[in-house]
This record gives structure tokens, C-alpha cells and sequence, in this order.
């Protein structure tokens, strides 16, 4: 793989492309863990795991070191994906539990509502990683 390549790319493609690939784990994991566990449950856990794919993506492939501690940017990170995390499971659920049955869509709802759930944080994440987990100014 050739990371001069990635850098060239602005800033907000890496991000849009590192989510793409923790969004990938999220849903992989989801799809995993709903054999064990409810939908809703399996959102839940398996949003920690695109979470920590997407922290470590966006230190190393997305912005410029902060100079904070790595403890101090997954906490920050943690916290933006605390108000990101609920609007995935609040879109996700709203789909296949309100949405789709409404309109007698049935054809894989759960991964499809997770998939759009997902995908529904990018903008609003983008701009509070840029100028809250990864700033090197103190907020």
C-alpha cells in the first residue's frame, strides 16, 4: 500500500474512506453478534469495535498529531461517538422497526438500517474529531 497516495488525498476523503473501512467492521461484527445477542444489543457492542478501528484509522491516516496523550484522544473520541453512537441506534431502529414494516420492506432491514444508520454521523463527526479529539489546541 502506498501511503504517500492515502496522504495526498484531502483530509476529509481519508476520514470519509477510514470510516468506510470501521463502518465495514461495525456492520461485520453486528451481523456476527446478532447470532448471540438481540439487534439492538449488537449495535451497541459492535460500534466499540468500528469505534476503536475508526481511532486508530483517523491518529495515523487522517490528522495531524495533537500532542495529547493517546488515553486523552480515545476519551475524546469515545465521548463524540457517545452522541454519534446514539443517533446510529436511533436511526437503525427507527428503519427496521417503524420505517420498513411500514412500507413492507423486508429485504435484509436489520443490515440495511444498520448500514444507513452508520453512515448517518460522517459530517457532524468529521468536524468534532477535527476540532475537538485531535486539535492541538485545548478545548
Amino acid at each position: 500500500m502506498n501511503f504517500n497516495r492515502i496522504h495526498a488525498l484531502s483530509p476529509f476523503l481519508r476520514f470519509v474512506i477510514s470510516g468506510g473501512v470501521a463502518a465495514a467492521v461495525n456492520i461485520l461484527a453486528r451481523i456476527g453478534l446478532s447470532e448471540i445477542t438481540s439487534y439492538s444489543i449488537a449495535i451497541v457492542i459492535a460500534y466499540l469495535f468500528g469505534m476503536t478501528t475508526a481511532y486508530l484509522l483517523m491518529k495515523f491516516f487522517v490528522f495531524e498529531d495533537s500532542g495529547k496523550s493517546i488515553a486523552n484522544e480515545y476519551l475524546r473520541f469515545g465521548l463524540v461517538n457517545v452522541v454519534a453512537l446514539l443517533q446510529v441506534w436511533l436511526v437503525s431502529m427507527a428503519l427496521v422497526r417503524w420505517l420498513f414494516p411500514a412500507i413492507d420492506f423486508n429485504w435484509y432491514g436489520e443490515t440495511l438500517a444498520h448500514i444507513i444508520g452508520v453512515s448517518s454521523p460522517v459530517a457532524t463527526s468529521y468536524v468534532a474529531h477535527k476540532y475537538f479529539t485531535f486539535s492541538s489546541q485545548e478545548v
